[in-house]
């Protein structure tokens, strides 16, 4: 079991919106099952409840202390705040970085948020004016329905986990903070990198007009301020400050240089005084595409990425320590990825920012593996308005982060191109034009792998598992003749809609199943047959990857995947994050030229 400290989890948990003052909620929090969802009827909401628990880690966990891998209806939380004396009279914003997956808040018996979705951070108010001699009293009853449609990634649907399924996230998993704030406030600054401007486009949210008030920005490296402008801030809800960097002070950000600009933003009032300040950093970097490539910086660039599921032993979907955070990143560069998919949930900001500061190239994507309208029985991953939703406000939480270059919404959404217009198709279109809407400026895929349904999307392509490179590359071969593999059913009816000659890459592949320390066939699950012995595998590794390496139209790959993760033991380290393997081997097959260079090198 990992070591956390007494208030696990202290790090600012958002790491592009600062403010100084705030007040981190992990901890103890007392807590009691529902398994009848009856709570708010049996009189939980006004009184001590049970057991405890340690937040932010969810109760199926090792470390919330619980340890409970059971379906949970519904559970609920408790706990008393005390706020700091010098946050007297100030608005005070109670914040949930993520729970699974109905949440509803109370503070002194009062609902103050509710939420929908797993992924994705809310707010309420936790006092409209501050009050240091009180005890608020905050209240969480969050619900996970074992048949209701929600977006849920890869939590099983079964008590165990089975395959490329993993054991459940119920309740809060993300860190609990409060912070005081002016009754007139700077929202979250939505940063836009402009390259071919030499510029920074900042816009701020703020929380009312008020006659007279300003936005300013300050745009510093590591010789002082670079930049300095200005919007004024009574005539529109989000105004706008652009900022062009002097030729003298540019620097992009790339996985060779990962440089980041640190901003901080006031709120001034009609006197001239700040009213409300906050910190952020930005990287300047541009993603664009020329025809069959995808271009960082104007410059082709191979993505080398592995899929990263944002498992961990003890913690499930919590990394344990920020530090965990941090090392999943270093560990996959030292393998010799220079990016990552990350894998069927909303991973942790901070993780993000740590992505930012390596220079590592990432994919964000959503939690919905294979969606459908017309699923087994029992699977209640069935797309809905709330995908959606949740999806936007993820897109909306992660927009100025440099580290990421394109967008997934979907993953191998199963339902086979047919007359018939679904709900899947609806919901497919709607995270792909939302997307676009939201953000312009990266790529985006309508559905990773199988049913493709945006004509002329912005990428495309393919799942492909075979383990034998000879095979595998002759599936690959057809993107020479614009024919590239396509996921299709066994009789070859088509999932997709066809290939318009967009950049395409494999987007999962490899899989290798290898567990050196069980035998064959006992607790483990893999892709293909597992291999005789590390040579094997390492010869196996090496020739698939030069199959896609080697391709002149292929602008990447991902491969299947960082680390095991519980029964499925195809990744690079073992679940605990040791070694398993001659990483070095890796890396090697992988830095093919050598010209390659990566981060830190």
């Amino acid at each position: 079991m990992s070591i956390v400290p007494e208030i696990p989890r202290p790090e600012y948990p958002r790491p592009q919106f600062v403010r100084a003052a705030w007040q981190c909620l992990n901890g103890t929090w007392q807590f009691e099952r529902d398994p009848g969802d009856s709570g708010l009827e049996r009189g939980l909401l006004g009184r001590e409840l049970t057991g405890e628990i340690v937040v932010p880690f969810c109760p199926e966990s090792e470390l919330s202390g619980v340890g409970d891998p059971d379906f949970h209806p519904a559970v609920w939380y408790r706990r008393t705040v005390r706020v700091p004396r010098d946050w007297a009279g100030r608005r005070v914003l109670l914040h949930f970085q993520a729970v699974d997956h109905d949440a509803t808040v109370w503070v002194d018996g009062v609902e103050a948020a509710r939420h929908r979705g797993g992924f994705t951070p809310f707010s309420g108010d936790l006092a409209a004016a501050a009050d240091p001699e009180h005890t608020y009293t905050v209240v969480v009853r969050a619900r996970d329905s074992r048949t209701g449609p929600q977006a849920r990634g890869k939590q099983s649907t079964d008590y165990e986990g089975r395959g490329a399924r993993y054991g459940r996230t119920t309740g809060i998993w993300q860190t609990v903070w409060c912070e005081p704030v002016p009754e007139t406030h700077l929202g979250r600054p939505r940063i836009t990198p402009n390259v071919a401007a030499s510029a920074l486009r900042v816009t701020v949210p703020v929380s009312a007009n008020r006659a007279g008030h300003h936005i300013r920005v300050t745009v510093s490296d590591q010789a002082g301020v670079v930049v300095r402008g200005s919007a004024r801030a009574d005539l529109d809800l989000a105004p706008e400050v652009s900022l062009t960097l002097p030729g003298d002070r540019v620097r992009l950000w790339s996985p060779e240089d990962p440089h980041l600009y640190d901003l901080r933003i006031d709120l001034l009032d009609g006197d001239g005084e700040v009213a409300d300040t906050a910190a952020s950093y930005a990287g300047l970097r541009s993603v664009a595409i020329d025809g069959q490539a995808v271009l960082l910086n104007g410059e082709r660039r191979f993505q080398r990425l592995v899929l990263d599921q944002g498992y961990y032993p003890d913690g499930l979907m919590t990394a344990p320590t920020d530090e965990a955070l941090r090392r999943d990143v270093e560990l996959a560069v030292r393998a010799g990825f220079n990016g990552a998919r990350l894998h069927q949930k909303v991973f942790e900001e901070r993780y993000l920012y740590h992505a930012d500061r390596a220079g590592f190239l990432v994919w964000g994507e959503f939690g919905d593996w294979g969606a459908n309208v017309g699923g087994p029985p029992g699977d209640n991953q069935r797309p809905t308005a709330s995908f959606v939703t949740q999806w936007l406000e993820a897109v909306e939480r992660d927009h100025s982060h440099p580290s990421i270059v394109g967008w997934c919404p979907l993953n191998e959404t199963w339902q086979r191109l047919h007359d018939e217009i679904t709900v899947l198709d609806d919901v497919t279109w709607g995270m792909y034009l939302a997307t676009k809407a939201a953000d312009p400026t990266r790529p985006v895929i309508d559905a990773s792998g199988y049913a493709h349904r945006v004509p002329g999307a912005d990428v495309y392509d393919s799942h492909c598992y075979e383990q034998d490179p000879k095979v595998f590359g002759e599936l690959m071969a057809g993107l020479a003749e614009g024919t590239p593999y396509v996921n299709a059913d066994s009789d070859g009816r088509a999932w997709s809609v066809p290939y318009r000659g967009q950049p395409y890459f494999c987007s999962e592949f490899g899989g290798i199943w290898w567990n050196p320390d069980e035998r064959q066939g006992e607790g483990s699950w893999g892709y293909g047959t597992r291999p005789a012995d590390e040579e094997e595998l390492q010869e196996r590794f090496a020739g698939l990857v030069a199959v896609l390496l080697d391709d002149p139209r292929m602008f990447g790959y991902c491969y299947t995947q960082l680390t095991d993760v519980f029964q499925e033991q195809n990744g690079v380290y073992r679940f605990d994050r040791t070694d398993k393997l001659d990483v070095s081997r890796i890396r090697a097959a992988q830095l093919r030229p050598a010209a390659i260079e990566e981060p830190g090198e």
